[in-house]
């Protein structure tokens, strides 16, 4: 099994094409994909989020994150 990176830009109609190994010929392929859009705020030349504050708005904290736990009100002083 192989596996690899790809920046793939969509043809006329909207579909994606990659290059399969020459080994393989003309065998099936089991893909396994995760889209992500590289265009907006955050993407550097390459279209790869890379630098501070690339990840801005997409990792947030719940409101309650330092409340006490109901697990351990047994152990609070």
């Amino acid at each position: 099994m192989s596996s690899f990176t790809a920046i793939l830009e969509p043809d006329a109609k909207g579909m994606l094409h990659f290059p399969v190994p020459t080994e393989w010929g003309n065998a099936p392929v089991r893909v396994k994909a995760e889209l992500q859009p590289l265009s907006g705020e955050g993407n550097g030349p390459s279209g790869l989020n890379k630098g501070f504050g690339c990840m801005r708005g997409l990792i947030s904290m719940s409101p309650d994150f330092d409340s006490p736990l109901e697990d351990f009100k047994d152990y609070a002083p």
